[in-house]
């Protein structure tokens, strides 16, 4: 059955009525009971050529003005009267779902071509778009990945693509993105470059329910660090307690703080003492543990070749799994575009577990390059 088929034997057009009614009254139309032979809005319900499981007005039959053509297994009276208002509402709301409905039927699906064995590479060259077919690996943890290769760096990466990492690159130059420049450190650092790459995530859950997300949405800022601010004395009379997770450090005069600092927490710490300087620090370690969600964005930084000096066979160095990074490597074939440490005690970001579904789910990453306008 038809969506506007459903919509209708539900009796969506009840469920309409007292909106109907509203748009009626906000422009002014006619409320009137009748069938009107010269009245707009029920030559619009009549073209609209509706099936109402109720009673609905018709065109009048040649008969003459306030019958109806019982032929038509419609009934109008005055004891039964429908506004044609209404129902000429009612007919644009249906006719608009008729009009989405075909729209969706008649859509031709993209064609996809496989770049690989596996099809697990495939490009939309018409829409612009390379897609992944990746699955959850890990769903919990700090992260250097997005996405890694199969079997390469699946303990840090929330997804896993069985494929090259070559091919990827190939998919993306087939799509017309240019690549830039990886991550530099040495004398001094520099951001990857190249042209932004959107990354969405599609998947169906258990319901059946399809869904498709920015990936940023499945990485968090890490909480799970130790958090540290300046401070050049512990203010006088301050005991830390035994089992706070705050600690300071003369040597270094840093005041340190280990994972999130919660409400309860940050209020028990700012009673030990007035000084500005303490309570500074302590709202920082509260603001700065707080769950974010990654804002930063991918840049097709695309990776670079080595060369072996006896073969002088060239290896894609993305093959060592850096397919799409959260942590700058420079190696990385897709990767952030702010400061990003690789290193474990330095990791930014970790997995965002609340929105991330189960091990397993097969999840088709969508590689978007960004046309400036």
């Amino acid at each position: 059955m038809r969506a506007a088929d459903q919509f209708l034997s539900a009796g969506g057009h009840k469920l309409f009525a007292g909106w109907c009614d509203g748009m009626v009254k906000r422009a002014k139309l006619p409320l009137h009971g009748e069938w009107h032979a010269d009245c707009q809005a029920c030559a619009l319900a009549d073209a609209a050529e509706l099936h109402f499981t109720a009673p609905h007005p018709r065109p009048l039959s040649p008969k003459g003005r306030g019958e109806m053509d019982q032929s038509q297994g419609d009934v109008m009276t005055k004891q039964s009267p429908v506004r044609c208002s209404r129902v000429a509402m009612g007919s644009i709301v249906v006719a608009w779902l008729l009009a989405c409905e075909l729209a969706a039927e008649t859509k031709p699906e993209p064609k996809l071509v496989p770049l690989n064995p596996q099809q697990t590479v495939l490009i939309d060259k018409e829409g612009k778009r390379v897609l992944l077919k990746t699955k959850v690996v890990l769903r919990e943890g700090l992260l250097e990945m997005l996405c890694c290769l199969k079997q390469t760096k699946e303990h840090e990466s929330i997804l896993s693509l069985d494929s090259k990492a070559y091919v990827v690159h190939a998919a993306l130059l087939a799509i017309d993105a240019k690549p830039g420049t990886p991550v530099r450190f040495v004398p001094k650092y520099q951001p990857p470059t190249g042209q932004r790459i959107d990354v969405f995530l599609n998947w169906t859950d258990s319901t059946g329910m399809a869904h498709r997300v920015p990936a940023q949405h499945w990485v968090q800022h890490s909480n799970r660090k130790t958090f540290n601010e300046p401070l050049a004395a512990l203010p006088a009379g301050i005991k830390i307690p035994d089992d706070s997770p705050m600690r300071y450090d003369p040597k270094e005069k840093l005041l340190l703080w280990d994972g999130p600092m919660f409400e309860k927490e940050r209020d028990r710490h700012l009673a030990l003492s007035k000084d500005p300087a303490y309570r500074k620090a302590i709202e920082k370690f509260f603001e700065g543990s707080k769950i974010r969600q990654m804002e930063a964005h991918w840049v097709f930084a695309g990776s670079s070749f080595s060369v072996d000096e006896k073969t002088g066979e060239k290896s894609y160095l993305a093959e060592d799994g850096d397919v799409i990074c959260v942590s700058n490597f420079a190696t990385a074939t897709l990767d952030v575009t702010i400061p990003s440490s690789s290193t474990n005690a330095g990791l930014l970001f970790e997995a965002y577990t609340e929105r991330i579904p189960p091990k397993g789910t097969e999840v088709t990453v969508e590689l978007v390059p960004v046309v400036k306008k």
